[in-house]
């Protein structure tokens, strides 16, 4: 693991230029960048289905970096990580908590997305220790209305985005009217601001892999998550064909004490088509 740490004068807030780094533990090297100053509790950011490094939107994760050491990870056989993809959501987690640790952390906030929130879940659900606030975005409970039809929705959107030569993200996390078609434009010239040192895509064995995890995810019992006493806030569009927008719903009335937000006229990517409202509100609730 590269130890050099920028010093207070000049410390990384964007996360196109955040360092590419790798810590190794129990035999997997995970890939990871850090940015934002050093020093109390990280916010470690849990991606979505496909995702690597690159997938993070730098107008969330920037304006979190200008307040709090932020993390982000590659899981284990994704990207620049090594070792292979397993096959429940589980197993995903404890990958999580081996990587929180073997950077020498014992308390973390999680901001995590889709498949990231699955994985933040089962994490905090079983390792409550772990987590002081957590931040669940277009995601849903183990056991969760039409979960399993996410591998369905995923080859159906990716099919008609190859034909129409776009980014399959362009339909699978935004609505396809004008507001929504805008954002997405937007959102995918976003992900193109880091130019040097990209890291790699997802093999699609991987990537089939991950779909069979959130199948079995959805087909799952559900957990008691009356267990999360982690300040949570959840946040969704009004319309996300992936992860029913029903389902941020009944984790928040699952997760006691949690918030909710839902973003209108936006769909899977909500948080990122308003992340100007959505932002603010994720550093507000992480500075309490």
């Amino acid at each position: 693991m590269n130890t050099k740490n920028p010093t207070p004068d000049n410390i990384i807030t964007a996360y196109k230029d955040a360092p590419a780094r790798t810590v190794t533990t129990e035999g997997v090297t995970y890939a990871f960048r850090e940015l934002g100053p050093k020093g109390g509790i990280p916010v470690v950011f849990f991606v979505h289905l496909a995702a690597t490094l690159d997938n993070w939107d730098p107008r969330i994760i920037d304006p979190i970096a200008k307040k709090h050491h932020v993390i982000a990870f590659d899981n284990r056989g994704v990207g620049a990580s090594t070792g292979t993809v397993p096959d429940n959501i589980e197993a995903m987690a404890d990958d999580a908590v081996r990587f929180i640790r073997a950077l020498g952390f014992d308390k973390v906030d999680i901001f995590s997305f889709s498949l990231g929130g699955m994985i933040a879940q089962d994490l905090v659900v079983r390792h409550p220790e772990l987590v002081r606030k957590l931040i669940l975005t277009g995601t849903g409970p183990a056991g969760g209305k039409n979960i399993d039809k996410v591998a369905g929705t995923t080859y159906y959107d990716t099919l008609r985005a190859t034909l129409a030569r776009r980014d399959p993200k362009e339909f699978l996390f935004f609505n396809r009217n004008a507001t929504g078609k805008r954002a997405a434009h937007a959102f995918v010239e976003r992900l193109a601001e880091r130019t040097t040192d990209r890291d790699m895509p997802i093999k699609v064995k991987a990537f089939q892999t991950q779909l069979k995890a959130i199948k079995k995810w959805g087909r799952a019992r559900p957990a008691d998550l009356s267990k999360i006493t982690a300040p949570t806030l959840i946040a969704n569009g009004d319309n996300d064909r992936m992860v029913p927008s029903v389902l941020s719903e009944d984790l928040h009335r699952r997760i006691t004490g949690s918030e909710l937000i839902i973003y209108p006229d936006s769909g899977h990517g909500g948080i990122f088509q308003h992340h100007d409202k959505f932002a603010p509100t994720a550093l507000e609730f992480l500075a309490r």
